[in-house]
């Protein structure tokens, strides 16, 4: 019986393709109530047979899951055998959690285990003098790559790359060139290209790995190289990066100095994680929240999170003001009161239609100088259609609903009136805050909301006052 249950923990662990090509996640239900049972009892041999089939980014999830002391325990009984592939693999306020908790011993082994990328990831958030402490544990050798690395700004192609790569002359021929990559044991974990640099090591061009595979080995590597290359400069902003692999569908890229001397590779595995990770900031940023939020606890996230609010009660307040010039209106016509909600919710859902595109085109930048007011007639003409239709129908419903004709097409031209402003909003508002190097995934969305609000307010009720009373 006992073979038969670890053989079932064992299945959960795993990714098999199910009945449909579905996969099955490695964190079942079944597997962490294991997990928690195993920590619970203190059961080291249980912990590690059920871990040890992970993968470091199922292991990473599966430290993000567990509560506080359910994780300290964990990684008390894992000791120094924990993978140091899976530390890269944690988010970042769940990093600087697992690496506080470890002795500084045991993170320079991480340190030293993993490539300068992963190894900058991990140390970066660390105090300076933890830092120094840490690095002080390295071999110099391993110790100046990681110091270089954290030398560079934030978000920048420097913290970005790694500095293990394969560089030779380009008088080596590709039988050299194979002989010494066998005989090097440092080389990086996996790599697609070989650099060819000059004695100052200026990139002269590159070799693919397919293309050293299927040439004769007395043939030169400056033979067979390709000069044109896409440089990155090591400060540049990694959205900028993500921006060069996706348009030039780049596997690897070389990094340079301000003297375009080779210093690093960044690889397409880093810019995926860049990627979602710029457009998971968008998302979040446009409803005000931070991707911590889920692992935060309630006092930190309630604290993030309450200026925002702050600012969407202003707006309210401001758009309740905007009603309160129409009380008398109002009073006069308590339909009106029914009908207002439409108005601004239509105009609130349209606009954040309008404002989602556009600010994925600026960050994705399909929206350039060149197309910018393309795309606003664009975005205005579909806001108009759509303005027509919804009035349209709109004013049916509304004069049927309250056998009035007149409030059918009061209430027709304010929603024409609020879905063109939505749609004039939406996309004008990120493109002016770019313009002004404002994140337009951060302040957007009130302020289309403010606009929307105030003018399907005053577009209903000014209409009303003027062709109702």
């Amino acid at each position: 019986m006992q073979d038969t249950a670890s053989t079932e923990q064992r299945a959960d662990t795993e990714t098999p393709a199910a009945a449909g090509g579905e996969q099955i996640h490695a964190l079942s239900p079944a597997f962490m109530d294991a997990v928690l049972m195993a920590i619970k009892a203190g059961d080291k041999a249980a912990i590690f047979e059920l871990i040890e089939p992970l993968h470091a980014a199922d292991m990473g999830d599966l430290l993000g899951l567990l509560r506080g002391k359910q994780r300290r325990k964990l990684l008390e009984l894992i000791g120094s055998q924990l993978d140091p592939e899976v530390l890269p693999e944690l988010d970042e306020r769940l990093r600087d959690r697992v690496v506080a908790a470890m002795s500084s011993e045991a993170l320079a082994a991480a340190v030293a285990a993993l490539e300068t990328d992963d190894s900058v990831y991990l140390l970066e958030n660390l105090s300076e003098a933890r830092k120094a402490e840490v690095l002080n544990l390295l071999p110099r050798i391993e110790r100046a790559p990681v110091e270089k690395g954290l030398s560079y700004p934030e978000d920048t192609a420097g913290r970005l790359m790694r500095s293990e790569l394969v560089a030779v002359p380009h008088y080596w021929t590709v039988g050299h060139t194979i002989d010494y990559m066998r005989s090097v044991d440092d080389l990086p974990d996996e790599f697609y290209e070989i650099f060819i640099v000059d004695p100052s090591f200026h990139l002269v061009g590159t070799v693919s790995l397919s293309r050293v595979a299927r040439t004769r080995r007395h043939v030169a590597m400056g033979d067979i190289m390709e000069k044109d290359q896409t440089l990155i400069p090591v400060t540049m902003d990694q959205e900028e990066v993500a921006y060069l692999f996706n348009q030039y569908g780049l596997i690897s890229a070389a990094v340079v100095d301000e003297d375009e001397r080779l210093v690093g590779v960044i690889t397409v595995d880093d810019v995926v994680d860049v990627i979602g990770e710029e457009a998971e900031e968008d998302i979040l940023r446009l409803g005000g929240v931070a991707e911590t939020d889920i692992n935060d606890s309630v006092i930190v996230t309630t604290r993030r999170r309450f200026p925002w609010l702050v600012i969407n009660l202003l707006t309210a307040i401001l758009a309740s003001l905007v009603i309160a010039q129409f009380e008398a209106t109002i009073e006069e016509i308590v339909a009106l009161a029914v009908l207002m909600p439409i108005v601004a919710s239509m105009g609130g859902n349209a606009g954040t239609q309008t404002l989602t595109v556009a600010v994925r085109a600026i960050a994705t930048k399909e929206m350039n100088a060149t197309n910018a007011m393309q795309i606003v007639f664009h975005e205005v003409f579909v806001a108009g259609y759509n303005g027509i239709l919804f009035a349209l129908i709109m004013g049916a419903i509304g004069g049927l609903w309250f056998e009035s004709a007149a409030i059918g097409m009061v209430l027709a031209a304010a929603m024409l009136i609020n879905l063109l402003a939505a749609g004039i909003a939406g996309v004008l508002t990120p493109i002016a805050l770019d313009r002004l190097d404002i994140d337009p995934a951060m302040a957007s969305g009130v302020m289309v909301t403010t606009v929307t609000d105030v003018v399907g307010f005053f577009a209903f009720l000014g209409l009303a006052t003027l062709l109702l009373l």
